[in-house]
């Protein structure tokens, strides 16, 4: 029964995690819901796509040389490897759901089946260095990425034997494991990627093998004492300026970073090991406290990928990839399990809805890998790095299949439970079924989340059942009931008797609210970004009227914000502002003179949808009007 199957993260009964997942099948989404919708176009158009650009930029290809198959050189990155099983993941995660989908079972096995063929004798298996660099094998450990592919590797087989499929894609990945074991538990090295940790950490969780979780601490302990080769970037760069146990901010390559970060809460929670648990949770204060971006985007710098200075966020400039903004749910979920606390789910609702949703187009098939909050009038989207519209893939293709293989295990976020309660995290229409202290719970939620602030929530069980409710940090006035809530630690606890079947009535304030930027972001001074529930909205271009420029647009923050609709756009936002043209084409003029100006009504819609239409400049941060 896919209700049984257990999602991606799933602590032992040992660990001290505070919240426990529910199965992967517990929760189904509604069709027409908005998360519904988005899990829906991935099985059937975002997988499909990684599935056969897996092929045709010769990702699989590379496996084929290694059994002799495939001529010529090798294709893409040297970790391409990834990308292949990031999409057997999300292909293992989505046979849990659908398990008669013929066509993506065979996917998963003849893939699962050629990376088998692949496998040295000894349990090695990288594309790469079998082919290219033999002799190297895991000797470049600062760039190989060996362990990194590896651990993506190890997760794809955990997705597998927890969805019941892909039986000979668990024993290539238990092989290589055991190689890994052998190998790095006597000797003093690591990967210059972190991902290893958390595959290490959920290897052991399926299987109750020890030196699974034992090797990914050793890892951790090792980091931060020099053994990389930082090259041009530095030991900051591969976070091993310091270890993080110490360490006092985040640092370096952003994905680099929380991918670590993930494997912290894993083993400290495994471990029971409250100081590890708190360098994590004093890094997140860090990130969240001065790196981050209104979308939930984390990455201010193209040139290494990397975290920028306190407060350094430039919105034309935002690196904000992709794979980042996953990193950063998959981290906070855990953070989330570990403590119970509701600002983790808080920063997991704001990345999914803006900088994850938004690097997908609504056709499925296409895809941001930076996420920038400005694009502006004139950009030369002409490279991939910064391309002015999604693109189907790239040369680096790390995001897509990261993409397909979290939203086909979405409904594994929604909800946790611990003694005697039931914990709603995500709020989106549709049913949950799952068990608390033995006794059989359902749930229906009827919603028009996130475009609606009104949540109903139909509960039946037997148990003494107390229903907690996440009030977000942005709900200022949140009624339940039709009381306002009492919120502890995020969330609003509500106990009734629900053996005859209960609704409780959650309604969270939506008016469109302007915020305003830190003073210290100078980036973005003089500026408000408009927003409305989780959402975060933009100007685009393709709202404008002709001859009006992007950059000439102030807004009125006086006028009221009014709430509409585009096709394919339940709730845009109508507001008034002026066209404030330059006096002057000097680029630095002697003296300031005041610009021309002419009132215009201005449409915001959900930063997620922007380039949906045609590309064009898109704006978050608003200067406001004179």
């Amino acid at each position: 029964m896919t209700e049984r199957i257990l999602g991606p993260v799933h602590p032992t009964s040992a660990a001290t995690a505070t919240l426990r997942p529910l199965f992967l099948g517990a929760v189904t989404f509604s069709p027409g819901s908005l998360l519904g919708g988005w899990q829906e176009r991935t099985a059937t158009r975002t997988l499909p796509h990684c599935a056969e650009q897996l092929e045709a930029a010769g990702a699989l290809d590379n496996f084929r040389r290694v059994t002799g198959e495939a001529d010529g050189d090798h294709r893409n990155m040297w970790f391409a490897d990834s990308d292949v099983y990031k999409t057997l993941e999300a292909a293992a995660w989505q046979l849990g759901r659908t398990p008669d989908d013929a066509e993506l079972r065979a996917f998963l096995e003849t893939t699962a089946a050629l990376v088998a063929k692949a496998q040295g004798d000894d349990g090695y298996l990288n594309s790469y260095f079998t082919v290219v660099k033999p002799e190297l094998r895991w000797r470049e450990l600062h760039w190989s990425h060996e362990l990194y592919c590896a651990g993506h590797l190890i997760q794809a087989a955990v997705a597998a034997a927890r969805a019941g499929v892909g039986a000979q894609l668990v024993t290539v990945a238990r092989r290589f494991a055991d190689l890994i074991v052998e190998r790095f538990s006597r000797v003093d090295d690591v990967d210059g990627h972190p991902e290893i940790e958390t595959a290490l950490v959920e290897l052991y969780r399926v299987t109750g093998h020890r030196p699974y979780l034992d090797l990914a601490k050793r890892f951790l302990d090792l980091r931060g004492h020099g053994l990389l080769d930082g090259g041009r970037f530095g030991s900051r760069y591969l976070q091993d300026h310091e270890p993080v146990r110490t360490a006092g901010e985040v640092a370096g390559h952003v994905v680099r970073q929380l991918y670590l970060l993930a494997g912290v809460v894993d083993v400290a929670v495994e471990t029971r090991d409250d100081e590890l648990l708190d360098a994590a949770r004093r890094l997140w204060a860090d990130a969240f406290g001065t790196r981050t971006y209104l979308t939930g985007a984390q990455g201010s710098r193209h040139r290494d990928e990397a975290f920028g200075d306190p407060y350094e966020l430039p919105p034309d400039r935002a690196y904000g990839e992709t794979c980042a903004a996953i990193a950063s749910f998959h981290w906070n979920w855990r953070l989330l399990l570990a403590t119970g606390e509701g600002k983790y789910a808080d920063e997991m609702e704001r990345v999914l809805y803006n900088a994850i949703a938004g690097s997908t187009a609504l056709d499925g098939t296409h895809f941001f890998y930076a996420n920038p909050l400005h694009l502006r009038t004139g950009h030369d989207g002409s490279h991939e790095d910064a391309p002015s519209h999604r693109l189907p893939w790239y040369s680096c293709a790390c995001c897509p299949p990261n993409l397909a293989r979290l939203v086909a295990s979405l409904s594994g976020y929604v909800a946790t439970t611990d003694p005697g309660g039931l914990q709603v995290h995500l709020y989106a229409d549709g049913t949950l079924q799952t068990t608390v202290d033995g006794a059989e719970v359902r749930v229906v939620t009827r919603t028009g989340y996130p475009w609606d602030g009104r949540v109903e929530i139909s509960v039946t069980t037997d148990a003494a059942l107390t229903l907690s409710l996440r009030i977000p940090g942005w709900a200022a006035g949140a009624l339940v009931d039709g009381v306002p809530a009492e919120v502890h630690d995020g969330y609003a606890a509500v106990r009734r008797d629900w053996t005859a079947g209960a609704t409780v009535v959650l309604d969270l304030p939506m008016p469109a609210r302007l915020v305003r930027p830190h003073p210290r972001i100078d980036a973005v001074r003089g500026c408000v970004a408009v927003t409305r529930g989780p959402l975060v909205y933009c100007l685009e271009q393709a709202d404008l009227p002709a001859g009006v420029t992007l950059e000439d647009v102030r807004l009125d923050v006086g006028a009221p914000l009014v709430a509409g609709r585009l096709p394919d756009v339940p709730v845009t936002l109508a507001a008034r502002g002026r066209v404030e043209t330059p006096a002057s084409d000097e680029l630095y003029p002697a003296e300031a003179e005041e610009p021309h100006g002419e009132p215009i009504e201005l449409t915001a819609i959900p930063y997620f949808l922007w380039g949906n239409r045609e590309p064009g400049p898109m704006r978050v941060w608003l200067p406001v009007a004179r």
